[in-house]
This record gives structure tokens, C-alpha cells and sequence, in this order.
């Protein structure tokens, strides 16, 4: 099945990524670009490319760390391969102050309340440690509008391992089929459609589809339009 605005689909609940999903990655750095000037964009990249890898990395190893500590070692990486001095750590600390402030993206607080009006249940399913999400949240003023957040920190192993995507369904007493899926990274799309989650991919830059073995069923530039997507599940 297709989703569209034309077949709204019944669901019990819609997950979210967070990071790239819901809150915007490249926000931090963006935040100092008088201090980094051009540089803060590659620095964005670069920095989020090796945050992912080594969470993929720490699975394959079966040598989990929390996320904070991988976005952490993720930008000393970044920061030396660009050769962007920081002597005395002033950088590093006021990048990852500004990575538990993330701005969300503007179309969700109101995207979220509209599936609040109809009766759609909302949560979080992320890589990121309870204590980062939890203060992303706050930030955005996104509290009253989630039901949960659920970090990968429970089972000590990164997405698209399987077993994150059944702590959705086993903390919201829902089926797979139950769940519509939204993330902005196509690999966490195709990890989710894989373990039989509806999903969408919130394609925010416009990239080609990964080619794996499982992929979305529709696919937004922004979630803008998700509130017409979906209907509550009888």
C-alpha cells in the first residue's frame, strides 16, 4: 500500500527519529558560524557522518558507548581532520552545549499537535542517551506534545538493530504493522520498514533512495504534511 493524503492510513501511533527528524543537526555549528566562518558547515557534516559511523561501528563491535560520548569523540575527530584549533577545549565545550539545544525543525511543534487533536499517539525513538533527549525536548517546549521518548541506551546497541525497533512496539503495546515510522535518515527507514513498521522517509535534502533491502512507503521534504497522511486506528 501507497500513503497518501487521498488514503489516510489507520495507525496506533507515529514514532520519530530525533535527530535529523525532529531537531536539526547542523544547528549547533550554525550557531558559531561568526566564530567558525565558512567552515561551519563541513564542520556540520562531518561532524554528524562520524557520529553515525561509529555508532554502527560500536554495534558491529559489540563495544557500546552512550551517544553523548560518540558525538563527543565524533567532533574532536571532525575538529582535527578540518584543522580547526581549539587549544583549550572553548569550542569543543560550547558545540556540545549547543547539541543539547538543538532547534527543531519549525513545522513540528504544529505537526505534532495536530496529531495530538486526532487522537494519534506520538513518540520518540532515538540513538540519542535519555539525559540529550530529554533536554532537546525541553528546549523545543516539545514535552506536552510527546508521550515518550525512547533511547537505544535501554539495550545497549545503535539502530537499525531490530531489537530498537521492538522497544516501540513493546512500550506502546503495538504491532509493528500499528506503527508509522518517520525519520530523515534513509538507512533508519529501511531498518525500520525492514522489522515491518510503516514507514516514511522525511527526505530533507533531497537524496537518492539507499539501495537496501527494505525502504519507505512515501516520501516528504518536510512532515509538514504527515497530520493528513494518517487516522487513528479503530
Amino acid at each position: 500500500m501507497t500513503i497518501s493524503a487521498a488514503a489516510p492510513v489507520p495507525v496506533g501511533a507515529c514514532v520519530f527519529d530525533a535527530y535529523g527528524t525532529l531537531f536539526d543537526v547542523a544547528a549547533a555549528a550554525r550557531h558559531l558560524q561568526d566564530h567558525l566562518g565558512d567552515r561551519w558547515q563541513p564542520l556540520a557534516a562531518l561532524w554528524r557522518q562520524k557520529q553515525l559511523e561509529y555508532t554502527w561501528l560500536r554495534s558491529l563491535m559489540g563495544r557500546y558507548a552512550d551517544f553523548w560520548q560518540v558525538t563527543g569523540e565524533a567532533l574532536r575527530f571532525a575538529l582535527e581532520s578540518l584543522a580547526i584549533a581549539d587549544p583549550d577545549d572553548r569550542l569543543y565545550s560550547a558545540l556540545m552545549d549547543l547539541y543539547l539545544r538543538l532547534d527543531c525543525y519549525p513545522e513540528v511543534p504544529a505537526v505534532l499537535r495536530a496529531l495530538a487533536d486526532k487522537g494519534i499517539r506520538r513518540a520518540v525513538l532515538t540513538n540519542g542517551s535519555p539525559a540529550m533527549v530529554q533536554a532537546a525536548v525541553r528546549h523545543a517546549r516539545l514535552e506536552d506534545l510527546l508521550e515518550v521518548a525512547l533511547s537505544v541506551d535501554e539495550l545497549a546497541v545503535y539502530k537499525p538493530d531490530p531489537r530498537v525497533y521492538r522497544l516501540a512496539c513493546d512500550r506502546l503495546d503495538l504491532e509493528p504493522a500499528r506503527i508509522l515510522f518517520l525519520s530523515s535518515n534513509g538507512w533508519d527507514v529501511a531498518g525500520a520498514a525492514a522489522f515491518g513498521f510503516r514507514a516514511i522517509w522525511v527526505n530533507r535534502t533531497g537524496q537518492p533512495r539507499d539501495r537496501l533491502p527494505a525502504g519507505p512507503e512515501a516520501e516528504l521534504t518536510t512532515l509538514a504534511p504527515l497530520a493528513d497522511l494518517v487516522t487513528p486506528a479503530s
